[in-house]
């Protein structure tokens, strides 16, 4: 099973990207998509997490206000868009799917994309 997340890269401090995850159909439905990041010397850290429906919504409070978690079913997309970067937003962003309703535990998840690359300039 392959999760792909796309749409990372470098960004001065104020900026604005928009990170895209691909899903197979297979462990998209009905399940809830989680987005998590790894910054150096850092653990995995949860960000934000959606439902199925996309009526449940989770965020860290660090990026309350400043992050947007969103999802097309009908093309089995999950996004994240992210305002407002700071340089410690910097990190390795995974997509991943886990169970029916959200969690911020990434033990939760159980299949998981390669990450995408934000880096955050001051």
């Amino acid at each position: 099973v392959q999760l792909q997340a796309s749409g990372g890269g470098l960004v001065q401090a104020g900026g604005s990207l928009r990170l895209s995850c691909t899903t197979p159909k297979r462990t998209f439905s009905n399940n809830a998509v989680g987005w998590f990041r790894r910054a150096p010397g850092k653990e995995r850290e949860f960000v934000a997490a959606i439902s199925w429906r996309g009526d449940i919504i989770s965020y860290a409070d660090s990026v309350k206000g400043r992050f947007a978690i969103s999802r097309d079913n009908a093309k089995m997309m999950v996004y994240l868009q992210m305002n407002t970067l700071k340089p410690e937003d910097t990190a390795v962003y995974y997509c991943a799917v886990g169970k029916s309703y959200p969690t911020t535990s990434f033990k939760d998840y159980q299949y998981w994309g390669q990450g995408t690359q934000v880096t955050v300039s001051s």
